[in-house]
């Protein structure tokens, strides 16, 4: 504890302290005599000194603050018509959105886990091997272009472009909307969201608006942003320095950790063999939760996509614990939907 001196004590210790050197400074200390405005200054300086906070144990790493660092929080989803909301997650499920009534949405974007089924990663509805891994459909609304070439700017664009793909949906949004409006109780959903029947901008609109609401917040890293110190374990938040340190930042950044520029693959060494050369960069988002990896699908774990990532894209060879510490910090960025964790694929 630091002691507050009197005037008096200052006196005294000054000539015990004269005393101790009396033979090198004789007669110096104990023979001045101090004027009262320097006896006034020291009080003010020990009792201000007395006022100040002394730390008695280790010093914590300051609160997170989100718009401090480079990864910015997931918001909650946005405010929206209930009924456009439930009609765009009925038709999300709804088999006659293709043209032989056996796919839809859902059946290669499953929300019940990942947002992305591992079983149609790499096939497509006519039996053919697909080009692309199948992203997850959580958190899309996010990113500034859509699928792994960025070729569609809104949600609207992307659906259409799905119902009219020969490999997939294999038919268009007015063949759609014909079969709907056969159905008198789809009719009457359409008309109290919209006030009219099914019609294309309808069809587009409403698969839009639910897919907007497929956001994924709370994860364990954005409770941290939030200030949470205690939801990241000193491992975690090493992987996260690692992260930064490496450059790994630089395009996984943002609300979304990616899904904001294009990049091209394969810069040091050979990340994939099959082409595209530049992809539109993946969201991180969940990515503990959406193996496998790259637009190819051809790393089965998150641990090598991590070890390929850092030597093709960064020259960069992990040690063990490097890979661990990252790998550690991806997992905490697995969000909820609707309350839930979201999940990968079962094995």
């Amino acid at each position: 504890m630091m002691r507050l001196w009197s005037l008096a004590g200052y006196r005294r210790s000054r000539a015990n302290l004269a005393a101790a050197h009396a033979p090198a400074l004789p007669g110096m200390l104990h023979a001045r005599r101090w004027p009262p405005w320097a006896c006034a200054a020291i009080v003010l300086i020990a009792t201000g000194a007395a006022t100040q906070t002394i730390p008695t144990g280790p010093v914590s790493r300051p609160i997170p603050i989100a718009d401090q660092e480079p990864i910015t929080p997931i918001p909650e989803p946005p405010a929206t018509d209930p009924l456009k909301l439930a009609l765009g997650e009925r038709l999300f499920s709804d088999t006659r959105l293709s043209n032989d009534g056996k796919l839809a949405c859902s059946s290669c974007h499953d929300i019940g886990t990942n947002g992305a089924s591992r079983d149609s990663a790499m096939v497509r509805h006519d039996g053919s091997n697909a080009p692309f891994d199948t992203l997850t459909i959580f958190n899309s609304a996010l990113s500034f272009r859509l699928n792994w070439e960025g070729n569609y700017r809104t949600l609207e664009a992307q659906a259409e472009s799905s119902l009219e793909n020969p490999a997939n949906m294999a038919t268009n949004a007015e063949d759609v909307v014909g079969r709907l409006n056969a159905d008198p109780g789809i009719v009457r959903q359409f008309r109290a969201a919209y006030g009219r029947a099914p019609d294309r901008s309808s069809l587009l609109d409403a698969l839009a608006t639910f897919e907007k609401s497929l956001i994924t917040p709370g994860s364990r890293f954005d409770r941290w942003l939030a200030g949470d110190t205690s939801a990241l374990s000193a491992e975690e938040v090493g992987g996260y320095e690692i992260f930064k340190s490496l450059g790994c930042i630089s395009c996984h950044q943002g609300v979304n950790v990616g899904g904001n520029l294009f990049q091209r693959q394969g810069i040091f060494r050979p990340l994939v063999h099959a082409k595209p050369d530049v992809v539109r960069v993946p969201s991180l988002r969940n990515v503990a939760a959406t193996a496998p990896y790259f637009h190819d699908g051809s790393a089965a774990t998150l641990q090598e996509a991590v070890r390929k990532m850092a030597a093709a894209q960064l020259d960069r060879s992990l040690t063990d614990d490097q890979l661990t510490a990252l790998v550690a910090f991806l997992q905490t960025l697995t969000g909820n939907y609707r309350g839930v964790p979201v999940k990968g694929e079962p094995p």
